[in-house]
């Protein structure tokens, strides 16, 4: 068993390595990777951390995956809380590394791999096709977690298909919101350039949000065997 210092503390690293590696691979070498360079980057994050702090806290590094285990109860309120403010606190110390990384070379930082919509990111969709758009993707991101981690025979491959759901919801969404399905993520990055970042930000806090209650109410509904 596990303290509830050394399942927070995992849910920090986790989040740092993922938005470090993922967010700044956008922000560095988004020209050289492109979309599916991208996607990769995000999804081999999480089979990375899934494997090393998976048996600590169950890899979330996600506020909305931990929504959804909370609803399924498999986590309870006292941890919900203590996982978000871990992920938020590792999303930032990833964000502020990244900063100072391209800080260092003189360069103005005008990206960290941040979310958005509208004029000027990706195709130019509007605020009520964002929320849409991270509702479904979190959805299917959310669900495929719930379906592989339901038996423990998946234990030893529930990190390689999580993360390749992850690089699957990507390459449609990089082009149309840089793909937050994950509030901790779109927060990091928004808080340290302020800006239509930070503004925009409700929309990958709260859609990603109700993509995963729908996703845990899916699942419930759809997968109980009666």
């Amino acid at each position: 068993m596990y303290s509830s210092v050394q399942k927070y503390t995992a849910e920090l690293i986790g989040t740092f390595v993922l938005v470090l590696v993922g967010c700044g691979s956008a922000a560095t070498a988004g020209e050289q990777l492109g979309f599916l360079g991208i996607a990769m980057a995000f999804g081999l994050s999480i089979v990375a951390m899934a494997y090393v702090i998976g048996p600590i806290s169950g890899c979330h590094i996600n506020p909305a995956v931990s929504l959804a285990m909370l609803l399924g109860k498999k986590l309870s309120g006292k941890d919900f809380a203590g996982y978000v403010v871990a992920q938020i606190l590792g999303a930032v110390a990833g964000s502020a590394l990244l900063y100072a990384i391209i800080d260092s070379t003189g360069q103005t930082v005008a990206g960290l791999g941040q979310n958005g919509f509208g004029e000027g990111y990706g195709i130019g969709i509007s605020a009520l096709m964002a929320v849409i758009v991270e509702i479904v993707l979190t959805f299917v991101f959310i669900y495929a977690i719930l379906g592989v981690t339901a038996s423990s025979d998946n234990r030893s491959t529930a990190g390689i298909v999580i993360g390749l759901s992850l690089v699957l919801v990507h390459i449609l969404g990089i082009g149309l919101t840089g793909t937050s399905v994950n509030p901790a993520r779109s927060f990091g990055p928004a808080l340290l350039l302020g800006g239509d970042a930070l503004s925009q930000l409700w929309v990958f806090v709260t859609a990603p949000f109700i993509g995963a209650a729908l996703a845990a109410f899916a699942y419930r509904v759809l997968n109980s065997r009666t």
